[in-house]
């Protein structure tokens, strides 16, 4: 049973957090070229990858409880758990921004400017980013020794 759980985190990890990631990074460039249909699909993109990433976390959870619960308790994987849902909070702000800019983009009105959202997109998706690196340090090195 461990093992599949540890299959399923793995491989919703490989699956989901590099294409969101992927996504969320190249989302200022189109913003800025004014690249509507492909700025609806990096917000569906960004969408759904984010909620297949949830999966890391249950099967993580899961995978820690099988292996004993004293592990769940130990400070690298509070640490993972609590950095994850800090990038999941991030997610929802950076889709909620990719909507914004979407709109401003598909809208006939002059005012509308989706500039405003390049920035804060360019600096959480970065962050989310370290975010997961250092999740992947915490859940290497410790275990290791």
């Amino acid at each position: 049973m461990s093992s599949l759980l540890l299959w399923l985190h793995i491989a919703f990890a490989i699956f989901t957090i590099g294409p969101v990631t992927a996504a969320t990074m190249s989302a200022p460039r189109v913003i800025r070229n004014k690249n509507v249909p492909a700025l609806q699909v990096i917000q569906r993109m960004t969408r759904t990858y984010s909620l297949g990433a949830l999966g890391v976390f249950v099967f993580g959870v899961a995978l820690g409880v099988v292996l004993g619960g004293g592990l769940l308790g130990k400070w690298y994987m509070t640490a993972s758990m609590t950095l994850f849902i800090v990038a999941a909070v991030l997610l929802v702000i950076i889709d909620r921004d990719l909507r914004t800019a979407l709109r401003a983009l598909s809208s006939e009105s002059a005012e509308d400017d989706a500039k405003v959202q390049i920035g804060r997109i360019a600096a959480i998706s970065g962050l989310v980013s370290v975010i997961w690196l250092v999740i992947l340090v915490l859940m290497i090195f410790p275990g290791s020794g």
